[in-house]
């Protein structure tokens, strides 16, 4: 069987004496996108950055595409496309530039590289701005290009954390689109975010984080259960109370 594009087992990172996630289990599965929602404070960034390799748990397991981040990160990260909460450009690269950097990391042939950030480029109306420093850009096209970057290799698993800050109407239908393509490809797609609608009408299914811990995982509908009007505000807002008091 073609193994999930990711994987977590019982995955717990602490800080000092604070335990940001604890024994959290989840899986993306081929062709879906889930949305990882939470409060402030729940875990989810934590969660991603566990995942890219930036932070290192201490217990569980982490695999992406069928290989373990432990043993083989570069295998691992390979694999998958990140774009942080935190943009870090290179501020003296135009975006073409960067691409040919990020493409260079990733071992592509020249000319598949260019092909590809050709037509990321079109996708997300960067052509103007292409040639210009990073450093000029504004918030919204330097996200762009952060997500020109993560899309370049064609990873099978795409890891999102508040990907639409920044990004005007246009550029986020776009964005939605290109994730959904994933999706449809076989790929995975992970979306960290707070904005419920948006997760509401992009992801297949959801989990929910609270204190560090899944509140909640399944599809709009399953989590409705018998309250077929409710919305996943609602649900959202109920189950992360009932964290909060248990």
């Amino acid at each position: 069987m073609t193994p999930p594009p990711l994987d977590i087992e019982s995955l717990t990172r602490r800080f000092g004496d604070v335990v940001a996630v604890r024994e959290l289990s989840l899986q993306v599965r081929a062709g879906e996108i889930l949305g990882f929602l939470g409060p402030n404070g729940a875990g989810k960034t934590t969660t991603l950055r566990c995942c890219a390799g930036l932070l290192e748990p201490h217990a569980g397991a982490i695999r992406i595409d069928g290989v373990s981040l432990a043993a083989d990160p570069r295998g691992a990260k390979a694999r998958m496309g990140l774009v942080p909460d935190r943009v870090f450009l290179y501020d003296k690269l135009t975006a073409r530039e960067f691409l040919e950097f990020v493409a260079a990391l990733y071992d592509l042939p020249a000319a598949d590289a260019g092909r590809r950030a050709d037509a990321l480029l079109e996708r997300l109306d960067l052509g103007d701005a292409e040639h210009d420093l990073i450093e000029t850009h504004s918030l919204g096209t330097r996200q762009k290009v952060a997500i020109a970057a993560a899309l370049l290799h064609a990873p099978r698993l795409i890891m999102l954390d508040e990907p639409l800050s920044g990004l005007d109407p246009r550029a986020s239908r776009t964005l939605k689109d290109l994730l959904r393509e994933h999706a449809d490809a076989g790929g995975g797609v992970l979306v960290s975010t707070h904005l419920l609608e948006v997760a509401e009408r992009l992801c297949d299914r959801v989990v929910i984080l609270a204190g560090g811990r899944k509140a909640a995982e399944g599809s709009l509908a399953e989590l409705r259960g018998a309250r077929h009007d409710a919305t996943l505000e609602d649900v959202f807002l109920e189950l992360t109370r009932e964290a909060d008091r248990a």
